[in-house]
C-alpha cells in the first residue's frame, strides 16, 4: 500500500460521530479550507444539489438554548418523513449502536431518564462550537439527496483530516421550520439533517463509543464470469 492510500484509509478508519467536542472554534480560514475541498463531491451531471449554512458564535447559542425546548413542546416540522422501518439485521445493528453509546456513557437499560438526557443531547450539538445544517433545493428528490450525502460524507472526513470531529444529526431536521427562519433560509430550501462539529473531547466517555461495521463479505458482491 502506498502512502496516500494509507493516509486516506487512515482518514476514513478514524472518522466516527463524536458526541463531545471542546467549546474552542475553528479559525475562519481553516473551516474555508475544509468546506472549499468538500464542494469537489461528485453529483449528477454536476449539478451539486446542497446548500450548507454553518452556524457558529452567538447564533449557535441561541438555538443551543431554544431547541431543547421547542422540541419537548412538540414542535415538529420536518421536510422529509422519518418513516424508515429498521427490520432484520437493520434493527440489529441499529440496537447494536444505541448500546454501545450507552455503555459508553454507563447508562444502564433501566435508567430512562439519563437516555432522555442523552439523546436531548442532540439539540444543544453536544456543546460543539459549530453546526452545519445541509439544505435541499426544491424541486430535488431522492437521486440528489445521494449527491447530498456524496457530499456530506466528503465533508465530515475533511474535518476529520484536519484534526477535528463531526456528528451528522436527523434530529437537528425535526424543526426545520424554525431553523430556516433562524437563519433566513428561504422555504424552497428543505433542511435534510445537520452536522455538529468542532474538535473532540477525547477523553469524554461518549467519545469512547465505537461501533462494528458489516463483514464485506455481507455486503459486497463481486460479479466476473457469466
Amino acid at each position: 500500500m502506498n502512502q496516500r492510500a494509507a493516509t486516506f484509509n487512515e482518514i476514513v478508519t478514524a472518522r466516527r460521530s463524536l458526541r463531545a467536542f471542546l467549546p474552542e472554534p475553528a479559525d475562519q480560514a481553516t473551516l474555508d479550507s475544509i468546506f472549499c475541498i468538500a464542494q469537489r463531491a461528485p453529483s449528477n451531471c454536476n449539478t451539486q444539489p446542497w446548500l450548507t449554512h454553518v452556524v457558529s458564535g452567538a447564533k449557535l447559542e441561541r438555538l443551543r438554548s431554544e431547541m431543547p425546548d421547542r422540541f419537548m413542546s412538540g414542535d415538529f416540522t420536518m421536510d422529509f418523513p422519518y418513516d424508515g422501518v429498521y427490520e432484520g439485521v437493520y434493527k440489529e445493528r441499529q440496537h447494536a449502536a444505541a448500546q454501545a453509546l450507552y455503555d459508553a456513557c454507563a447508562i444502564k437499560r433501566e435508567e430512562k431518564d439519563k437516555r432522555h438526557l442523552q439523546f436531548m443531547r442532540n439539540f444543544t450539538f453536544f456543546d460543539a462550537p459549530h453546526v452545519a445544517f445541509l439544505f435541499l433545493p426544491e424541486p430535488f428528490g431522492l437521486r440528489e439527496a445521494a449527491d447530498l450525502g456524496m457530499y456530506a460524507q466528503t465533508l465530515m472526513l475533511a474535518f476529520t483530516a484536519h484534526g477535528m470531529g463531526s456528528c451528522p444529526q436527523t434530529a437537528l431536521s425535526f424543526q426545520a421550520d424554525y431553523v430556516r427562519e433562524q437563519l433566513a433560509v428561504d422555504a424552497s430550501n428543505k433542511l435534510i439533517f445537520g452536522i455538529s462539529f468542532g474538535y473532540p473531547a477525547v477523553d469524554d466517555p461518549a467519545n469512547q463509543c465505537v461501533t462494528d461495521r458489516a463483514d464485506n463479505a455481507d455486503a459486497v458482491f463481486f460479479h466476473s464470469q457469466d
